[in-house]
């Protein structure tokens, strides 16, 4: 018995011996085999980088545009604006797919006043108010800045945001709608600042860089190349602007506006405005003002705050190669004169159809745009020289250029009323126009008194504190008026520079309004 239980527990002892090797070789089998699974999974080493000889060319390229980029960047600044906005009024009518990189469809977005009146007054366009944003470039240490004018063109607000995130309050110095330029300051010294570069001297494929603050992203810089120069004037609805546009490849986009295009070695050359796409948005093509019309422009601007620009009074086109035979030109170069205006200095000076100039002031002229550009550069009452070829003939022709518009405006500009100073056009509260107002606004209260406008100058004192045409003027400073005479007298009697109290009867009720005097 004895034997036959110790047979068993060997037994046993073997059976569980089994189990457990058994076990432990499947435990084995198992790591290896996670073993081999985890060696699977493991990448192999990458390939090595290119090391630095090999790509030394592109290396030099980057830190150039970094150091490009480093340089120019804090100099450009985001403009950001409250302004009025005609809801009729648009710079841009006539060139389908040309888009400003500032306005309703940009990154715009106030809502104007949504109510309108009719007098038997001059109609005048509603205005709404507007949060606008756009670019800019600080010229000088001491502050100034260029933008474009459509950029600032209404506005009662405008800040400025340096790349640093300081903002400051800025002042406008001048603005210059035909060209689209304008100048604001800021107030401080030794501010980062881009000097001016020659833009007569880019030729197309040089590397340029754009900076600006498209759709809200600020401090932007896209790279590209000089495309082609001087491109003329797009604006069909007045050819009066110059042309001579530089376009680029380098992305701009709604928001750079205003801002810089350098060349290399950081210098401004172009003012970005506008870019042609049928999306709206960057398509290869956009279009920056030259440093040529842009440094003489903003010189004037800080020195007299406007731009009057000179003219001959003659309608000029290209001499091409298809037309230069006509008018026996060897070169298909220079302005041909299309028609000469009556009583206009060109006409004054003998200039005649079909006469092909080709020299200002000692210059060539290489086409119609670069002449325009030279005359509009010129202060009206200055005497130039023009060299023009007549019938095959050279000659020399004096014009003594006048100002651009001339008497135009003046209807707008002077007003018995004060009209120039405040912007306002005023009138006696008659019966008749009693009448009138109240078939318009019922709630006109026989107690109403004083001087109705009749008209308001855009931009105006008057226009930024937001009257319009049929609001009543029943008080100046505090002191009650009965007739447009008396606001008219209370109004030049406020001091040069001093803001102006009015009570204001509209829509219903009477509100104080502070007139702001415009600033010099």
């Amino acid at each position: 018995m004895k034997k036959w239980l110790n047979s068993c527990k060997t037994a046993m002892t073997r059976r569980l011996m089994a189990g457990a090797l058994a076990v432990a070789v499947v435990g084995t089998v198992a790591t290896l085999n996670f073993t081999k699974s985890a060696t699977a999974a493991a990448p192999a080493p990458a390939a090595a980088a290119l090391d630095d000889n090999s790509v030394g060319a592109l290396l030099t390229l980057d830190h150039a545009m970094e150091t490009l980029a480093a340089r120019v960047t804090p100099a450009v600044v985001n403009v950001t604006v409250v302004s009025k906005a005609h809801e009729q009024q648009s710079s841009m009518e006539g060139m389908p797919d040309m888009q400003q990189f500032f306005g309703p469809d940009g990154p715009f977005g106030g809502q104007g006043n949504q109510f309108g009146r009719h007098f038997n007054f001059r109609q005048q366009p509603q205005d709404r108010i507007e949060h606008g944003l756009g670019s800019g470039v600080i010229i000088s240490p001491d502050g100034y800045i260029v933008t474009n004018n459509h950029v600032i063109d209404g506005a009662v607000d405008i800040r400025v945001t340096m790349s640093n995130r300081e903002v400051y309050p800025a002042k406008l110095v001048g603005a210059d709608p035909l060209t689209d330029l304008a100048v604001i300051k800021i107030k401080g010294n030794n501010f980062p600042s881009v000097p001016f570069g020659n833009s007569a001297s880019l030729r197309p494929g040089q590397t340029v860089l754009a900076f600006g603050n498209p759709y809200g992203f600020q401090f932007t810089v896209t790279r590209g190349i000089i495309s082609a120069l001087n491109r003329p004037n797009p604006d069909a609805s007045d050819r009066r602007k110059p042309g001579e546009f530089i376009q680029t490849d380098a992305a701009i986009n709604p928001g750079n506006s205003g801002g810089a295009l350098v060349n290399a070695h950081g210098e401004l050359i172009g003012i970005n405005t506008f870019l042609i796409s049928g999306s709206g948005s960057f398509s290869g093509m956009g279009f920056a003002i030259p440093t040529q019309i842009v440094e003489p422009t903003v010189e004037t601007l800080i020195r007299d705050g406007k731009v009057t620009h000179a003219f001959i009074g003659i309608s000029i086109s290209d001499v091409t190669p298809d037309n230069a035979r006509f008018f026996n030109m060897n070169k298909a170069q220079g302005a041909l004169v299309s028609d000469v205006q009556p009583d206009a200095p060109g006409a004054k000076a003998g200039l005649r159809t079909g006469d092909v100039i080709t020299e200002l002031d000692g210059k060539p002229v290489n086409d119609a745009g670069q002449l325009q550009m030279l005359v509009g550069q010129k202060r009206p009452g200055e005497t130039i020289h023009l060299e023009v070829v007549r019938d095959s003939k050279p000659m020399s022709v004096a014009v003594t250029v006048e100002a651009l518009g001339g008497d135009k405006g003046t209807e707008v500009a002077g007003n018995e009323h004060g009209k120039g100073r405040w912007g306002l056009k005023l009138g006696d509260l008659t019966p008749d126009v009693r009448n009138e107002l109240q078939s318009q606004d019922p709630q006109l209260q026989k107690s109403v008194h004083g001087a109705v406008v009749e008209d308001v100058v855009p931009g105006s004192p008057a226009d930024n504190a937001g009257l319009q045409q049929g609001d009543v003027i029943m008080e100046v400073n505090r002191h009650s008026t009965k007739s447009a005479s008396d606001v008219a007298q209370a109004l030049s009697s406020v001091p040069s520079g001093q803001d102006a109290l009015v009570l204001v009867w509209s829509n219903g009720g009477s509100t104080f309004r502070v007139l702001h005097p415009t600033q010099g």
